[in-house]
C-alpha cells in the first residue's frame, strides 16, 4: 500500500458509508478531491508544498480507493455530486473542520462545484481543475467531444454491459483512462506524471467493485448530476465561492470548451487561466500548478 509521507491516514465514518482520508500540516483548512481513476493519491507531488501553510486532507471519493462502494440505487442518486459533497463536508466536520477551502479535480471538481450550490457556507475558496460543468459537457457535446471522452457515454450503459467490457481488458482500460499517449503523445510525459508504484497503486485499487461505482458514478452524472445542473440555473441560482479555475493547454478542455465563458453562466466568481500540461494537472505540472493555487488561496 502506497501512501502520502508523513501523513496521518483515518477512515473515517460518515453519511452511512466508510471515508479515508490523509491529513498533513498545519492550518487553514484544505481539502483536496481527486478525479477518475485515481485516488487521493494524485495529490503526493503538491500535498507536502500545500501543507506548509495548510492543514490538507486528501480524501478517497465514495466509490474509489478505500473508501466504501455503496450498493447502487435504481436512480443512482447515492451516487451523485450532491451526496459525494454531502460525504466531504461530513468528512471534514468530522476532523474538527466547519468551514475550509476545497481543491477539486475531475470528478472530484463536480462535487466541489456541487458543494458550491448547495451548501456555500461551508467554502472559503474554490480551486477546479480541468473542467466545465456537467450542463455544459452534455450539452456543448460534439462527434469529436464523444470520440475523445468515450466514458461519458460509454459508463452510463446500463449495467453490467461497460462494467463487463472493462473488466475483460482491464490493464488497457486504465491506461486509456490515464489519458497515456492520448492528446500530447508527440511529448508523452506520462512516465513522469505517474511513478510506477503510483501507476501500481492506482491499478490495484482499479478493482470490479470500483469500475461499477465509477460507471454507477457518471450514471448519476447522465441523471441526477445533469437535472441539478439544469434546475440551478433555470432558476438563476449562483456560485459565490471566488473560485480559481485551471485547465490544460494541451488537454480537452482546452480542445473543446471556453471554460471562463462556460463558468460565466454559474456566476462571475470565476477567474482563470492555463497551465502547460494535459489532464492530470497535480501530476503533470505540479509548479505551475502550486504558484498559481497558493498565489490563489
Amino acid at each position: 500500500m502506497v501512501r502520502i509521507e508523513n501523513a496521518a491516514y483515518h477512515m473515517i465514518e460518515v453519511n452511512g458509508i466508510q471515508m479515508r482520508a490523509a491529513v498533513l500540516g498545519k492550518g487553514e483548512p484544505l481539502l483536496l478531491l481527486h478525479g477518475h481513476p485515481e485516488t487521493h493519491l494524485m495529490w503526493h507531488k503538491v500535498m507536502p508544498k500545500l501543507a506548509e501553510r495548510f492543514t490538507v486532507v486528501a480524501a478517497d471519493l465514495r466509490g474509489y480507493g478505500e473508501s466504501s462502494k455503496p450498493a447502487d440505487v435504481p436512480d443512482h442518486s447515492n451516487y451523485s455530486k450532491r451526496v459525494m459533497a454531502e460525504d466531504c463536508i461530513a468528512l471534514m466536520k468530522a476532523l474538527g473542520f466547519d468551514t475550509f477551502s476545497v481543491m477539486g479535480h475531475d470528478r472530484g471538481a463536480r462535487v466541489s462545484y456541487r458543494m458550491a450550490l448547495d451548501h456555500p457556507e461551508v467554502l472559503k475558496k474554490m480551486v477546479l481543475l480541468d473542467i466545465v460543468s456537467t450542463f455544459d459537457m452534455y450539452s456543448l457535446s460534439t462527434r469529436e467531444f464523444a470520440k475523445a471522452l468515450v466514458q461519458w457515454y460509454f459508463f452510463t450503459q446500463a449495467p453490467p454491459l461497460p462494467e463487463n467490457m472493462i473488466i475483460n481488458d482491464r490493464a488497457e482500460f486504465f491506461r486509456y483512462s490515464l489519458h497515456i499517449a492520448r492528446y500530447h503523445s508527440e511529448n508523452d510525459t506520462s512516465a513522469e506524471a505517474f511513478p510506477k508504484e503510483i501507476y501500481d497503486e492506482y491499478y490495484r485499487l482499479y478493482t470490479p467493485e470500483v469500475i461499477h461505482a465509477i460507471c454507477e458514478e457518471y450514471r448519476a452524472g447522465e441523471t441526477v448530476d445533469l437535472v441539478l445542473d439544469e434546475a440551478d440555473l433555470k432558476a438563476g441560482k449562483k456560485i459565490t465561492t471566488e473560485t480559481l479555475v485551471l485547465w490544460g493547454a494541451d488537454g480537452l478542455v482546452e480542445r473543446f470548451f471556453e471554460p471562463l465563458k462556460c463558468w460565466a453562466k454559474f456566476g462571475d466568481c470565476f477567474t482563470g487561466h492555463t497551465v502547460p500540461c494535459g489532464h492530470f494537472i497535480p501530476e503533470e505540472a505540479p509548479i505551475p500548478m502550486l504558484e498559481a493555487v497558493l498565489k490563489f488561496l
